[in-house]
Order: structure tokens, then sequence, then C-alpha cells
């Protein structure tokens, strides 16, 4: 299966603000992977676990500046990791909203 195949069988919510034809799974890869974790439906999640695996969807994870403490909760137990391993996690603490204070 070709990524544009794979792109076009994603939920189109998912994308509703970007071009999925300029979207590329392996430059993309952190941005399209935290949509489907915060947004997508369990089909859009075998579809990238199945394209990218587990290590490399952890790996990518632990890149991105923002996720949804759900999502990330998510990711955590599925590949048994620390919340503290992700740059997510500590920018969201470095950064508190007067109601999460």
């Amino acid at each position: 299966m070709t990524t544009k195949q794979i792109i076009n069988q994603l939920s189109p919510v998912l994308f509703w603000d970007i071009d999925t034809e300029q979207l590329d799974m392996d430059k993309h890869a952190g941005q399209l992977i935290a949509r489907v974790l915060e947004y997508g439906m369990w089909e859009d999640w075998k579809l990238i676990l199945s394209f990218y695996g587990l290590n490399r969807i952890v790996r990518e994870m632990k890149q991105v500046r923002s996720l949804d403490p759900v999502a990330l909760s998510y990711i955590c137990a599925l590949s048994d990791t620390k919340k503290e391993d992700y740059r997510c996690y500590h920018f969201r603490q470095s950064n508190p909203t007067l109601w999460n204070s």
C-alpha cells in the first residue's frame, strides 16, 4: 500500500485544514501521528500503527510540543514509557495556564 493510499484511507476530518496532496507520511510523521492519536478513529490508529510501528510512533511523539493528556496517557500505557520522557509533558508543565495552576 502506498503512502497516498494510506492518507486517503484516514478519516478526512483529521486533515480539514491541510491539503492532503501536500502531506508526506515521512516528513510530517509527528503531525500526522499526533492528529490520529488525538482525534482519530480506531481504524486510523490501526493504519498508522501498521505503517510506522510502535517504536517510530513513540519516537515521534516524544518530540511533539503539544499532545492531549489523554493521548499522552494512552501512548505511555501502550508503550510502557513514562510521561516524563515526552517533551509535551515538560512543555505543558513549564507553561501553566491560569486554570491549570
